[in-house]
């Protein structure tokens, strides 16, 4: 049981960790700056979508820079 739980570990892609990672820095952030949970909640998925925007534009960047590597 633990081969195939560590060969199912190695098979998946690192890059999918980064949309949790991304919600939970977006939740923790906003939990420590508001008081309201309407106001939190609201803010988290605004720095949530802009973490995620900045990702992919720094990916972009990087793929045309490695394009014809």
């Amino acid at each position: 049981m633990t081969a195939s739980l560590a060969l199912l570990s190695a098979a998946t892609n690192i890059t999918w960790h980064l949309l949790p990672l991304a919600l939970v820095i977006s939740l923790a952030y906003s939990a420590s700056r508001y008081e309201l949970p309407q106001r939190i909640l609201r803010r988290s998925v605004r720095l949530f979508f802009t973490i995620l925007i900045f990702m992919l534009i720094v990916f972009a960047v990087l793929w045309v820079l490695s394009f014809k590597l």
